[in-house]
């Protein structure tokens, strides 16, 4: 079968090769990849890639081997998964812990779209409390992740600010029902719940905005710069602040699949798919990622996907 593999360079990130099709442990299922999407984060570990990389976390396609334990889905169901690693290819492996059942109403693109950004967005909202009536922050917000976030925390009853870049990249948020800033410190506070991504300089400023008792979730750090707190600048700012780190990995995954399906079908969680392509177009999409030039999620198909 053929896989995507790391190249190490900067301009082409990944090439095709010719590989054995996985071997599924007793606990997995062996999915026919239809579709993957490919995150913003994978494109950083492309850079340097260690030994025996096979990124690919997000995928949509059709179950080929059902699990030897009996567990998960039967052959021939369509899913969505979220394997640890080797999604960029015609077939992969996925612990059936990890998997959900898709109905007919959702294509394989917009499932593929789900997975890590979905599931860090159901994830981060029950780590900062319920949303209801609450005024909610959240930087960096023009990504897979951001647009998953601002379409759930309104639709629970936040009145949510945004901050992106761009007029552009605010339109769907904007639409979505978010007040559309292009600049943290441009943001009017103060903010019960601020969900920070972005690091660097905009991190302290995003703080200031917490009202006093809030609470600062960091969540990542996208401008790929360090954040530096100043003690000294803190005590003139909000009082008895939190501030808390979150990441959202942690399986199994298969019920936050479930419920972003869920959301889906009911019409109240919509993917915002910025490019489908082939995966013969996979370098380039994986550049442009990189290089944020593509609002929301990308999707790349492969096999029946296509």
């Amino acid at each position: 079968m053929q896989r995507l593999i790391p190249t190490g360079e900067a301009a082409r990130p990944v090439a095709f090769a010719e590989v054995p099709q996985p071997v599924p442990e007793p606990g997995e299922a062996l999915i026919k990849v239809e579709a993957f999407a490919p995150n913003r984060g994978e494109t950083f570990l492309l850079e340097h890639p260690r030994p025996g990389l096979l990124p690919g976390k997000d995928i949509a396609g059709l179950v080929v081997q059902a699990a030897a334990d009996g567990s998960g889905p039967g052959i021939g169901t369509r899913v969505v998964g979220h394997p640890a690693q080797g999604g960029w290819a015609e077939y992969a492996t996925v612990p059936t812990h990890s998997l959900a059942v898709l109905p007919d109403s959702i294509d394989s693109v917009r499932a593929a779209a789900l997975p890590l950004a979905g599931i860090t967005a159901l994830r981060l909202l029950r780590t900062a409390g319920s949303p209801a009536g609450r005024r909610v922050l959240l930087t960096g917000a023009s990504g897979g992740v951001g647009h998953f976030v601002t379409e759930l925390a309104v639709g629970a009853g936040a009145e949510l600010t945004a901050v992106t870049a761009t007029p552009v990249r605010g339109e769907r948020l904007a639409a979505l029902g978010a007040e559309v800033v292009y600049d943290v410190a441009a943001a009017q506070g103060p903010f019960d719940v601020v969900l920070e991504s972005t690091g660097g300089p905009a991190l302290p400023v995003a703080l200031s905005k917490v009202r006093p008792g809030g609470t600062l979730v960091w969540f990542g750090q996208a401008s790929r710069t360090p954040v530096t707190l100043d003690f000294f600048q803190l005590l003139g700012g909000p009082e008895r602040v939190t501030i808390q780190h979150f990441h959202y990995a942690g399986a199994p995954y298969g019920s936050d699949l479930a419920a972003l399906v869920r959301l889906v079908e009911q019409g109240r969680l919509h993917p915002e798919i910025g490019r489908t392509a082939d995966w013969t177009e996979a370098a380039d999409t994986l550049v442009d990622l990189r290089e944020r030039r593509i609002r929301g999620k990308a999707v790349l198909l492969t096999g029946e996907g296509r």
